[in-house]
């Protein structure tokens, strides 16, 4: 699914209206149609129920005005307030404002009215927010500060329109005060802000709702952007033909662990061969290389020479690439350690291997301050850095990271010719042609050690099988967060482990298939 920008989705709109001959007026009938249709599903029969409508001078206000009638038509008692001058509403806005007040319906001024505004929230069963839509930026107007604080404290259920009000649409910033949505029905196509951190933190359930425009006025969109869905992921998934025996599977080889890291490196294993790669071949140092192999049944393990630390050796380089002249991905770097020897071993290997790289957590550490190197690889890479790893690669602060990350990795993917995963909250996956996807999936539960791990064994595991590098990184961090959702729904966020994530994967994967 596409992400836009607000000039973006004022393109698609205006090509609907113009071109396609849509009245915008219907376009906004069917906009508040939608959101009726939410409201309905969370209220279940709405006569008798009580709905409060913030509304605001522009199109998401009258929106606003038509979820107020098609309520007011089934028997709710609706309150609408107005932040704006009746004489400042214009347009398709005004239309419905009109039918509104023929209907002999009130409207409230907002302006200086928050103590009416709280006695209509005390008797409310739902909120309705259409004040702000995509062209919002900064912050809110100071009269709507107590407006919006009211309805947050209000303990009652919001849905908004479009847009949470106080959220900027392209960048998910927010800069005062913000509803905090329980549901957002957003129009047509997802907006950049509702799934970029912070925004997204606002959003509640994210629905995006048909209003009726024509594909072909989206298709003349040029966006790269993508919102990863399991329909989207579905459309790459590998076919696993009858006849088909391991080989044609893909051989992932990785390289990972150290003394007291050996789990890093088995849950990578694991996730690997539970992705589909028909054959996962671990090599680790020495001297833990007992311990992996009796934690793996299914993997195949070889010990590879280490430092008196207990982590891998420069002088492993060469069996490392012998290795990986029989394997399609190679995976490089879970719990290996920090240190020389670990850096000028990641360092060489790559500069020689040629099959798709990833590269995670100690791999990615051994490049900091070698980036550079990035644009000679022959092969293709993926980088899964969390924030502080790409602090690390940048050179910028965790925070510059944190609060530029769509810039960050677009920048950063096509610098390194890359394809690059900034983990969080809202992972972004970019690629080196620009290309970006942002993943919904995923909960705080999985803000534990291991599940990084786990991530770079799905991917290798999917590359492993075909996919292009992008489409194996942005299904690998979909499924991923899938997993940890479904370990989240049995166990809770609080216990869950690395470990619960491959539990769920099969059944996620079936899915699929």
């Amino acid at each position: 699914m596409r992400l836009v920008t607000a000039t973006e989705m004022n393109a698609v709109d205006r090509i609907a209206i113009q071109d396609f001959g849509i009245p915008g007026v219907v376009l906004m009938e069917n906009a508040g149609l939608r959101v009726v249709e939410v409201i309905t599903r969370l209220l279940g029969n709405p006569t008798g129920k009580t709905v409060v409508v913030f509304a605001g001078k522009g199109n998401n206000g009258g929106d606003g005005f038509v979820v107020a009638r098609h309520l007011h038509n089934r028997g709710t008692k609706v309150q609408v307030f107005l932040d704006a001058e009746r004489d400042k509403i214009s347009g398709d806005a005004l239309i419905n404002l009109n039918i509104w007040e023929k209907m002999g319906q009130k409207v409230f001024p907002l302006h200086k009215n928050i103590n009416l505004v709280r006695l209509a929230l005390v008797n409310a069963d739902l909120v309705v927010d259409a004040l702000y839509g995509t062209g919002f930026r900064g912050s809110v107007r100071e009269h709507m500060v107590p407006v919006i604080e009211a309805i947050n404290a209000s303990g009652k259920p919001v849905v908004a329109v479009d847009v949470p009000s106080g959220l900027e649409a392209d960048s998910g910033k927010v800069h005062g005060p913000c509803v905090r949505a329980d549901y957002t029905v957003t129009f047509a196509l997802p907006k950049l802000g509702l799934v970029l951190a912070p925004g997204s933190e606002y959003v509640g359930k994210l629905e995006v709702a048909d209003i009726s425009i024509p594909s072909a006025a989206v298709a003349n969109i040029d966006s790269r952007r993508f919102y990863l869905t399991e329909q989207l992921v579905k459309e790459w998934w590998p076919n696993r033909p009858s006849l088909a025996h391991k080989g044609n599977f893909g051989r992932v080889l990785i390289i990972a662990g150290s003394r007291g890291m050996s789990g890093a490196a088995v849950l990578a294993a694991l996730a690997a061969i539970r992705s589909g790669a028909g054959l996962v071949t671990l090599g680790v140092p020495a001297s833990i290389h007992d311990i992996a192999e009796a934690k793996l049944t299914e993997v195949m393990t070889f010990p590879l020479p280490e430092t008196d630390r207990g982590t891998l050796s420069r002088t492993a380089l060469d069996e490392v690439l012998d290795r990986s002249r029989n394997a399609d991905v190679l995976a490089i770097g879970p719990g290996l350690g920090n240190n020389a020897d670990v850096a000028a071993l990641v360092k060489e290997t790559l500069l020689r291997v040629e099959i798709p790289c990833v590269l995670d957590a100690d791999a990615l550490n051994a490049m900091s301050g070698r980036t550079e190197l990035f644009r000679v690889v022959k092969s293709d890479l993926i980088l899964t850095p969390h924030p502080g790893e790409m602090s690390r690669l940048t050179g910028l602060s965790i925070n510059q990271v944190q609060d530029n990350r769509l810039e960050t990795v677009t920048k950063k993917a096509t610098e390194w010719h890359a394809v690059v995963v900034l983990k969080g909250a809202g992972t972004i996956v970019a690629g080196p042609d620009g290309t970006l996807y942002v993943n919904g999936t995923g909960n705080p539960g999985m803000a534990s050690g291991g599940t990084g791990d786990v991530l770079t064994g799905v991917i290798a595991g999917l590359a492993a099988q075909g996919l292009p590098s992008l489409h194996a990184t942005a299904a690998g961090v979909f499924l991923h967060g899938l997993a940890g959702d479904a370990a989240a729904s049995e166990k809770g966020m609080t216990g869950m482990l690395a470990g619960d994530l491959l539990e769920k994967l099969p059944k996620i994967y079936k899915r699929l298939e």
